[in-house]
């Protein structure tokens, strides 16, 4: 067992759990936070973005001894942060979410993009989404989302 102090969404949380879990499992069965998808489990598709310390990572690949004294921030926190509601806002009305399994890790990604740099040029964008996968958009629309929420 591991005994977990780390930063989530903001607030202070304490958790003994399996060494083995994966921070998504950490999310979305120990602490019932399910925005946070699990699609292919080996980091490939990008549904289980989060941010670590900023930075947006797999939560599939990250282990729960790695997020010791870290800050983890997930799409429960859309309605609490600035950058989250802009990003949210903009994703509605550029008609950026189809069936919405890739959406909460396509805005993690883009707030970590966001954060490093306020305003990207479409090719920034691209790089920073390109770990995320969509089936049903096309990706134009999320790509003009992000652009329509570093401009606000």
């Amino acid at each position: 067992m591991t005994d977990l102090k780390f930063k989530l969404n903001g607030q202070e949380t304490r958790l003994s759990v399996p060494d083995n879990l994966r921070l998504l499992d950490i999310l979305r069965d120990v602490l019932g936070l399910t925005g946070t998808k699990e699609g292919c489990g080996i980091g490939e598709c990008g549904a289980c973005t989060v941010l670590l310390n900023q930075e947006a990572v797999c939560s599939c690949l990250v282990l729960a001894s790695q997020i010791q004294g870290c800050e983890v921030e997930t799409i429960e926190n859309v309605d609490q942060d600035e950058i989250l509601i802009r990003i949210k806002d903009a994703f509605l009305k550029r008609g950026a979410i189809q069936c919405g399994f890739c959406t909460p890790g396509m805005i993690m990604s883009a707030k970590a993009l966001l954060l490093k740099n306020p305003h990207p040029s479409e090719e920034e964008i691209r790089e920073a989404l390109a770990g995320n996968l969509c089936r049903c958009t096309g990706y134009i629309p999320i790509i003009q989302a992000v652009q329509q929420a570093a401009e606000s």
